[in-house]
């Protein structure tokens, strides 16, 4: 074994050990967190008030196994780096969430989604095994056959089971070029129907399709952004500069053409956070130029964001504006791809804000995850959407109204925002007996909160 891969599997070892003493050393009265330096996490939240788990070590690829196409990663491990890691071997995850700065173990207990889940699924469904430190203290190793009730509620959990501190991956084959081809519609229902058909086949016109996302930027405005890995020659593009990717895409007919090194697609959203940026300024073109380009990424916004909503900033300049406060819609969403084009339509007539992203998902396995019970053999489009809209009468009146719509669509919503369901309603959407046991088994002292509190009542 390469000495590089002995070194970097004892400071692993070492990092969960000074894991679990910092978890034992918390009294039995106090909260449980971890200490992170980032957060993709959109809820509303108490302020911490006690110090998080000590995760140093825990952030680093251990080991690449490129015969085998897997890799070994520390849970608190970012994309970023991991892509780094796997890239130099012609690899890269199944799927690559979008943000450079979330975590491997983060996307796995919180779900994550990108152009590859047409036909990867979501990343969970690449973990071969993980080493999770559970409520109860202890570090289980959990994968199909071992542990399999908490290896298969983990996903969705939140970390109200445990902490993933390792987890073994499957990776791909990559080539160094993505070639694109943006398509534009002029219909919504033409959109799903050619979203859908290039799910059923893998293919659009009889060529393998290897990427698949689009963009709504209205009822008569829409697009899919076609991916193909390529070694061919030649130019790319380059969106971390003064242009900016999502406007690219735009076009008044047919299709046009790009490409991209296979690094920066994989990272084409986060230079701008999708769209995001420009809330801050960064899409000014004299701004742009003087903003530095390392700070031209998803996590430099999510700071300031978290700045803004802290001190209240944006409600401050409405109030000066004789405008309403606004309400934060920040929100993914998945509905069976028969029921996309009218939950679309609904959207568009009903929530102020574009554009939208849509990225379709199909599990890669018959596997089924309880806490988030999508059907294998069923295509569902992912429907993101990140912005404001003034306040309603009640509390969350938006987001309260389109967490009832995607229920009437047979959808789901992910957890990572504000979410308002009532308790009853919560465990029926997202498995309340399997996620009950596994907290009975593997947390018997709650020591972590348990997932409704997590993830509707902390505010």
């Amino acid at each position: 074994m390469p000495a590089a891969v002995v070194d970097a599997r004892s400071a692993h070892a070492a990092g969960v050990q000074r894991l679990v003493e910092s978890y034992l050393a918390v009294p039995a009265t106090a909260p449980i967190r971890l200490a992170k330096r980032t957060s993709n996490l959109f809820r509303t939240r108490t302020k911490a008030r006690a110090p998080g788990l000590d995760t140093s070590g825990l952030t680093a690829v251990i080991s690449v196994d490129v015969e085998a196409r897997t890799a070994d990663v520390a849970g608190m491990c970012t994309y970023e780096d991991l892509v780094a890691a796997t890239l130099r071997h012609g690899l890269a995850p199944l799927v690559v969430p979008q943000l450079k700065s979330i975590t491997l173990g983060g996307a796995v207990t919180g779900l994550g989604i990108e152009s590859t889940s047409f036909r990867n699924g979501l990343p969970h469904e690449s973990v071969l095994e993980m080493d999770i430190l559970t409520g109860a203290g202890e570090v289980l190793t959990a994968s199909r056959t071992e542990n399999s009730e908490l290896y298969r509620a983990f996903p969705n959990s939140y970390g109200t089971l445990g902490y993933a501190v390792r987890l073994r991956i499957e990776l791909e084959s990559v080539q160094p070029v993505v070639a694109l081809t943006h398509l534009r519609f002029h219909s919504l229902v033409d959109l799903v129907a050619a979203m859908d058909r290039i799910m059923v086949t893998g293919s659009l016109d009889g060529v393998a399709v290897d990427y698949l996302d689009g963009v709504v930027f209205g009822a008569d405005e829409s697009y899919l952004c076609v991916g193909r890995k390529t070694s061919a020659p030649g130019p790319v593009s380059d969106y971390t500069g003064q242009q900016i990717y999502y406007r690219s895409i735009r076009h008044e007919h047919g299709a046009t053409v790009d490409r991209l090194t296979t690094h920066d697609y994989l990272w084409r959203w986060d230079t701008d956070w999708f769209w995001c940026s420009e809330a801050f300024g960064a899409q000014h073109p004299l701004i742009r130029r003087i903003w530095p380009r390392r700070y031209r990424r998803s996590s430099t916004y999510g700071k300031l964001m978290r700045i803004e909503q802290r001190f209240h900033l944006g409600d401050r300049i409405e109030k000066l504006h004789g405008r309403p406060p606004r309400e934060r819609v920040v929100q993914d969403v998945e509905v069976p791809v028969g029921r996309c084009a009218e939950f679309l339509e609904w959207f568009l007539n009903n929530v102020p804000i574009e554009p939208i992203w849509l990225c379709p998902l199909q599990l890669k396995g018959d596997d089924r995850w309880p806490l988030y019970p999508i059907r294998p053999q069923q295509g569902y489009v992912n429907v993101g959407f990140w912005s404001t809209v003034p306040v309603g009468r009640a509390e969350g009146e938006t987001n309260r109204l389109i967490e009832r719509t995607v229920g009437e669509l047979d959808g789901h919503k992910s957890l990572y925002s504000d979410s308002y369901y009532s308790r009853r309603e919560f465990e029926d959407r997202y498995g309340g007996e399997a996620y009950r046991a596994a907290k009975k088994r593997y947390d018997p002292g709650s020591r972590l909160l348990d997932l409704y509190s997590k993830a509707v009542q902390r505010r």
